[in-house]
């Protein structure tokens, strides 16, 4: 297998994706109804529903459209939360908690319905997401996972080690959850495409447009950039996520801004990939500290997993990913690594996304839970239903921004905390 310091630092998501839209810069002042700060799958969505009800609404982006996030992850569309339904009924009440869940399990659907009425151009796909099982409190955590959710009508199931190896291309799981509800795309070109159809709504979006100020003016928001534009606008939607900065205080120290590394191979022998995940499922597994792979459309292994709380130095900090496919794949061996990037990712410490509104007509959804393109769509909708009707209740309860105590300290104990668990992965006892 190729060295990975002679694999580029860049992602093959962007020598794949469809075409960026023409996105122009912004200058001088500019008015709308609505202001969206951030053009991943949540500005983007919340954007689009806007604009479709004819909200006049203008998206802000430090870069470019999926320059984020949203063009950086796996691509996996994966419907639910961390917390099951049983678990969501306990901790918001029947009535909430089964809202809840019946949204977060639809959020799937959400972006293939979405896919199909606008025909986007991201190479999307349905296929189950696989859940790979390492260790045997895993499996009983994961069966108690499949009752709960059949018994909610979802099309979900567990299947043993053998099943699971003919899918995965590994015998290294004693099991996996199942969800047929999930699916896979291109992740920059759903971005790229949202931004398409948002435009040709009616929404105006900017590139290279960094907002360093929001701040109140005359009963309105007015939105400065690095470059001195301003935006006057009655609403901000703050959709910034794990790039979340100063705008709002408080908001980036209540997260925890993970870093998810990607590698890709160059496309696999065909009778390699027959054998790995062949009816394009994706997987991830049950480990504290994850790892996740799918093939794209032209056959590379994408492998992925936690990286180092710090940004990244050197090739090193992939070395991980690397010796993941040559345990679970030993024939790929002779596969090179051509790619290896990454980004940051937002979590809360109870593994649970937040609905805020920080100040008077300022809205903000954040935390993805490793869900983000499936969530982060759905909640663009909700994001834009909240605009055009003020008394709509939203799925999430609106709570205060709650900055986690002893923020300063987070990187070390990120730190410490991903050691631990990387040892009780290894162990089986997690």
């Amino acid at each position: 297998m190729t060295s990975l310091r002679e694999a580029r630092e860049a992602t093959v998501w962007q020598e794949t994706a469809t075409g960026a839209p023409a996105v122009p810069g912004l200058d001088g002042e500019s008015r709308a109804q609505v202001l969206v700060v951030g053009a991943g799958y949540l500005g983007m969505s919340a954007a689009l529903h806007l604009a479709a009800a004819g909200v006049e609404t203008i998206v802000l982006d430090r870069n470019e459209p999926g320059s984020g996030a949203s063009g950086r992850n796996g691509g996996q569309v994966i419907p639910g939360l961390k917390h099951d339904p049983a678990e969501l009924e306990a901790m918001f009440g029947v009535e909430r908690g089964e809202r809840l869940w019946r949204f977060a399990g639809s959020t799937a659907d959400v972006v293939f319905d979405l896919i199909a009425r606008h025909g986007l151009r991201c190479g999307a796909r349905r296929a189950p997401w696989i859940q790979g099982v390492h260790s045997v409190q895993a499996a009983s955590r994961a069966r108690q996972r499949v009752d709960d959710w059949q018994r909610r009508g979802a099309n979900v199931e567990y299947i043993d080690r053998t099943r699971t190896a003919q899918i995965a291309g590994t015998d290294l799981y004693l099991g996996a959850f199942v969800d047929h509800r999930a699916g896979a795309l291109q992740p920059l070109s759903y971005a790229r495409e949202l931004a398409r159809v948002a435009i040709a709504a009616g929404a105006k979006v900017h590139r290279d447009a960094h907002v360093t100020a929001l701040v109140r003016d005359g009963g309105r928001w007015c939105a400065i950039t690095s470059a001195g534009a301003r935006v006057h606008a009655r609403t901000v939607l703050l959709a910034t996520n794990a790039y979340s900065d100063g705008l709002v205080p408080g908001l980036a120290r209540s997260i925890v801004s993970l870093n998810s590394l990607q590698i890709a191979t160059a496309p696999i022998p065909a009778a390699s990939r027959a054998a790995l995940l062949r009816n394009g499922e994706t997987l991830a597994d049950t480990r504290r500290v994850i790892r996740y792979w799918r093939l794209d459309d032209e056959g590379r292994l994408l492998m992925g997993g936690r990286g180092p709380y710090r940004d990244t130095r050197d090739a090193n900090d992939w070395g991980h990913l690397a010796a993941h496919i040559r345990r679970y794949f030993p024939g790929l061996a002779d596969v090179p690594i051509t790619h290896r990037w990454g980004g940051r990712v937002a979590v809360h410490v109870d593994y649970m996304p937040r609905l805020h509104r920080p100040r008077p007509d300022m809205l903000t959804a954040i935390g993805c839970q490793g869900r983000g393109v499936a969530w982060q769509t759905a909640m663009g909708v909700e994001l834009a239903k909240l605009v055009l009707d003020p008394d709509y209740d939203a799925v999430l309860p609106v709570t205060p921004v709650r900055p986690i105590p002893f923020h300063p300290l987070k990187a070390a104990g990120v730190a410490s905390a991903i050691a631990l668990w990387r040892a009780l992965d290894r162990l089986g006892v997690s």
